[in-house]
């Protein structure tokens, strides 16, 4: 198996495991080693008191993606730090797209870029992701 094949059945596997993300109805467009883009349709009850995506909502999709491009080594990692700049409003119905890109990884550290958009390219926000890895395989070698 491709490191590549690796990554996207890990973010299977982390799809499958977790409550959120099938909750949100995220599904999977394309993940890599070091690479993770996923998407959101936005309902009624993600919406603000103004009618917009609510930033809960944005933040959680983009550290979703964070999370499957930081696990794509099958290294259990987790967050340590992240930021998020929201940049335009995002609509009922509209399909959110977060891209994670991978910038720098030294020992059990890494910086990752996430861009959520709107499905027709529009920027809705700029996130910024620490990890740091934990230790141990995401999945065994049996699954």
């Amino acid at each position: 198996m491709s490191a590549d094949q690796l990554a996207a059945k890990i973010a299977r596997k982390m799809l499958a495991d977790e409550g959120t993300g099938p909750a949100w109805g995220i599904e999977l467009d394309e993940v890599r080693e070091g690479y993770a883009r996923i998407r959101m349709r936005l309902r009624p009850d993600m919406l603000n008191g103004h009618g917009i995506a609510h930033g809960g909502m944005i933040f959680s999709l983009a550290d979703t993606a964070f999370a499957y491009a930081c696990n794509s080594r099958n290294v259990r990692t987790v967050a340590a730090q992240a930021s998020i700049v929201f940049l335009d409003a995002a609509r009922e119905g509209e399909i959110l797209v977060a891209e994670a890109r991978e910038q720098a990884l030294a020992g059990r550290s890494g910086v990752y870029n996430v861009s959520v958009r709107s499905e027709d390219g529009r920027i809705i926000a700029e996130f910024q992701g620490f990890s740091r890895s934990l230790g141990g395989d995401v999945i065994g070698e049996s699954e």
